[in-house]
């Protein structure tokens, strides 16, 4: 059974207007809300061996808030591709991913990863997580899918959970 959590990154911050998109770091509420969702993973021992980052500033602070939560140390690869990717240059990253590896992590951007969360979710999917996914997939958001079979032929997996930072407290 594969395990892939699809992570938005956490809120970030608009306060100086002349940052490039890509360099926006985090908000305050954000630095909790990665670190909230990091202790989260660990807490339910959803653990990656391998998280696949975009580049983007905002996407590698959340990893690293969420990274620092988690009890091992987890292979990651920074990603250009995943910049303002959609779902489908996110899935071709996915279907990527080396076969020995059982859990991965996608910390990436909106409108692409709720796009991807969305198409995949199977039927037979958690009824609740899926209302959730479909409502609103707001920063720091996780959604947890499994599935049968290798990451080269993903298309589809059953959505378990849709977590949101405020849904936890």
């Amino acid at each position: 059974m594969k395990q892939l959590l699809l992570l938005r990154h956490a809120k970030s911050s608009w306060e100086d207007p002349k940052l490039a998109d890509f360099d926006r770091p985090l908000a305050g509420r954000g630095l909790k809300a990665a670190k909230l969702m990091g202790r989260e993973l660990a807490g339910r021992d959803w653990l990656p061996d391998l998280a696949l980052v975009s580049t983007a500033l905002r996407t590698r602070d959340t990893w690293r808030l969420v990274a620092a939560e988690l009890p091992a140390h987890t292979r990651v690869t920074f990603a250009d591709a995943l910049y303002d990717a959609s779902a489908a240059d996110i899935l071709g990253q996915i279907r990527q991913t080396d076969p020995s590896s059982d859990s991965l992590l996608v910390v990436g951007h909106n409108p692409g990863l709720e796009d991807l969360a969305n198409q995949l979710a199977a039927p037979g999917s958690e009824a609740t997580a899926r209302k959730r996914l479909e409502e609103k997939f707001p920063t720091a958001s996780l959604a947890r899918f499994v599935f049968e079979g290798d990451w080269s032929g993903l298309s589809s997996a059953r959505l378990t959970h849709s977590l949101r930072p405020r849904d936890l407290g």
